[in-house]
């Protein structure tokens, strides 16, 4: 980002994006609480005051380990059949519809599943290894059947914490929740969310989310 600040304590409008994205998944009110996960050298957080438990633990250093720290840290408050939601600090524009449709179409089955989106636009693939941006493309990949991966995603406590486990254990690349229940066998459901649910990486995007923000009437 080019910012002294970590991306989550930057501000949209009169709040943090962590604080955003807090209050998003605090909006349904079949959540019990939140377990936030947070760099042991960080000196920004401030307790959140939301209608609900917020607690934290220690990250790791890789999001899955940020994870499943998150998960240990809530054996005292979660029985393995209760149902956790894993959502991006960085991604503040979550719809509380898609929240709430999240929810409601997984609550009954037997393993869960994400937000997601379908890509939209054409994609390459380059087997160029160049950081100049210069490289060659190999081919235009069939886009009917790809989907961008999103936060929230909603799988039941006990397995995604094995599962996470697991896969930690034989050192496989995890790049999201979802990802550690596919090495494990699962097939996760994909939910068709809305693409304003961006996660902030650049600082264009920081405009582009306080903009989404206004459109729905929360800054």
């Amino acid at each position: 980002m080019g910012a002294g600040t970590p991306k989550q304590y930057l501000t949209l409008g009169n709040k943090t994006v962590l604080q955003h994205s807090l209050d998003a998944i605090s909006a349904d009110p079949r959540i019990a609480g939140i377990m936030v996960a947070i760099s042991a050298q960080d000196e920004y957080w401030q307790a959140s005051e939301l209608n609900i438990p917020v607690y934290t633990t220690e990250g790791g250093n890789e999001r899955c380990d940020s994870v499943l720290n998150a998960l240990h840290a809530l054996t005292p408050y979660a029985d393995n059949n209760d149902w956790v939601l894993v959502h991006d600090a960085a991604r503040p524009c979550l719809r509380s519809e898609d929240l709430s449709l999240l929810i409601d179409q997984l609550i009954n089955d037997p393993v869960g599943g994400i937000l997601a989106l379908p890509v939209r636009d054409t994609i390459k693939q380059s087997s160029s290894q160049s950081s100049a941006g210069h490289q060659p493309i190999d081919k235009t990949i069939d886009r009917s059947h790809l989907w961008h991966a999103l936060t929230p995603q909603m799988f039941p406590y006990g397995l995604l914490k094995a599962a996470l486990q697991q896969a930690i254990d034989a050192e496989v690349v995890i790049t999201d929740d979802a990802s550690a229940m596919e090495y494990c066998g699962y097939q996760p459901r994909l939910i068709s969310g809305h693409g304003d649910n961006l996660k902030i990486t650049r600082n264009e995007d920081l405009e582009l989310a306080s903009y989404y923000l206004q459109q729905q009437g929360r800054i």
